[in-house]
């Protein structure tokens, strides 16, 4: 089992010495992260239970363990966020049956080739 917080610490190291090597990628970054918070129509907790749907689809460790721990900081319970990752593995279903229609298609039109 990965230590969520040993590596949470430890990529946030890790960025920060990216940081000063190129500050205007990293400030860049945050820049889009904070884009959300000036509006804040949706709520730092429910931009957080997005975040953590998008990280499971996305399969970024790092993005699991920073918006883990931010969702807790915003009030998140367990059962939101197993809501939200419900609506992650719902919607990732539902693009795998998407794009398996698309390789019957595909192989309709070889088929139909020749």
């Amino acid at each position: 089992m990965l230590d969520w917080n040993g590596y949470r610490e430890q990529l946030l190291r890790r960025i920060g010495q990216l940081a000063k090597a190129t500050p205007d990628t990293v400030r860049g970054y945050r820049q889009l992260g904070d884009a959300g918070s000036k509006t804040n129509l949706l709520g730092g907790k429910n931009r957080e239970l997005i975040a953590l749907a998008v990280a499971v689809t996305r399969q970024c460790d790092g993005c699991i363990a920073v918006h883990t721990e931010a969702a807790l900081q915003q009030g998140a319970t367990r059962e939101e966020i197993a809501e939200a990752l419900g609506v992650a593995i719902a919607v990732n279903a539902g693009a795998a049956l998407v794009y398996s229609a698309r390789v019957m298609d595909a192989f309709e039109a070889k088929a139909a080739q020749g």
